[in-house]
């Protein structure tokens, strides 16, 4: 029970700071150097968001597709937390949205692992 509520915490977190980055991203000068950043960071709040609210529902758990999901989200995260590092000497919003990702990519992962 431990692994699913820091997970759902960590995907709930990680939605919000992809969220405020892909928003601070379009407040940026550079706003076209941004458009990966950005769009990972909506693929990536898109997830874990949905991550979340699977994990939320205790009955009937399909597990296949559960599994499914965190792998998903654990690719997602991995791929935002990449796309921000490549601007987090520059953005603070960019070097902890990766953060977060990196949290809830570690976080799904444990989960993940514990199911198997």
């Amino acid at each position: 029970m431990e692994k699913l509520t820091e997970a759902i915490r960590a995907a709930s977190a990680c939605a919000e700071a992809c969220t405020a980055c892909a928003d601070a991203c379009l407040a940026e000068e550079n706003v076209t150097d941004m458009r990966a950043c950005i769009r990972s960071d909506q693929d990536c709040a898109d997830i874990c968001v949905t991550t979340s609210r699977m994990l939320s529902r205790l009955t009937e758990i399909n597990t296949d597709v559960i599994k499914a999901q965190l792998q998903a989200c654990i690719t997602a995260c991995r791929v935002c937390a990449e796309e921000c590092e490549k601007h987090a000497e520059h953005h603070e919003h960019c070097r902890l949205c990766a953060e977060a990702c990196r949290r809830c990519e570690k976080a799904c992962t444990e989960l993940l692992l514990s199911m198997e």
